[in-house]
């Protein structure tokens, strides 16, 4: 490989570290207890995920109690996916709505209580693509797959800051609502506080009128 190519190669790697969005996680889920993560997703995107319980024991069965329900969530609460009483599970979906999505995992009760360690992993993006799949199909070497993979991360870039700047816009509208909203507000309650005042004068002094002491 010549001194461009591995240059490409290099920067193919500083890219994608930097845009790619994958999360890997191992955490301990209470007995009848729920934990929810989550993942601001935009538009379009690919994203898939795997998760499963870890055997506390090697080489023996999984145990009953060791079993969970998982729900995968839309920002707008539509399920995406779910798996009752399973051991390990996988989904992927293309993004329809823009905005936090959430997959929460809860374990059955249990008598006595037990902890289940769960592995998942969450991929969105460029990161979310099969590469080895790609090559595979598309019979192509290790420089045209980190091409392609510059090229889409190139792209997914481009998409994010767009998507950036209209989250960006919608939050500058909802400020501006929420100030304009703040001031009809105040000067409502200037008004009010001025009628109150107003008439506490008015009955003032025709409290005064009546004892004649003005």
């Amino acid at each position: 490989m010549d001194g461009s190519g591995a240059r490409l190669l290099v920067l193919a790697a500083l890219v994608l570290s930097f845009t790619t969005t994958a999360r890997s996680l191992r955490f301990d889920l209470q007995s009848g207890r729920t934990k929810c993560v989550s993942e601001d997703i935009k538009m379009e995107a690919m994203t898939v995920g795997k998760y499963g319980v870890v055997n506390p024991s090697e080489g023996q069965p999984l145990p009953d109690s060791h079993k969970i329900t998982v729900r995968v969530t839309s920002p707008y609460g539509n399920s995406i996916h779910f798996g009752e009483n399973v051991e390990s599970g996988n989904f992927a979906f293309s993004a329809t709505e823009a905005g936090d999505y959430l997959a929460c995992f809860w374990a059955g009760e249990h008598t006595p209580a037990v902890t289940v360690p769960v592995e998942f992993e969450w991929k969105t993006g460029v990161a979310a693509k099969d590469w080895g799949n790609v090559a595979k199909k598309g019979q192509i070497d290790v420089m045209e797959l980190e091409l392609k993979k510059l090229m889409d991360t190139v792209q997914s870039i481009h998409d994010e800051m767009f998507y950036l700047r209209e989250r960006e816009e919608e939050m500058q509208d909802l400020n501006r609502a929420t100030n304009s909203n703040m001031a009809w507000f105040s000067l409502l309650s200037l008004l009010i506080c001025l009628s109150v005042a107003g008439i506490q004068l008015w009955h003032l002094k025709t409290f005064f009128e009546r004892k004649k002491l003005l």
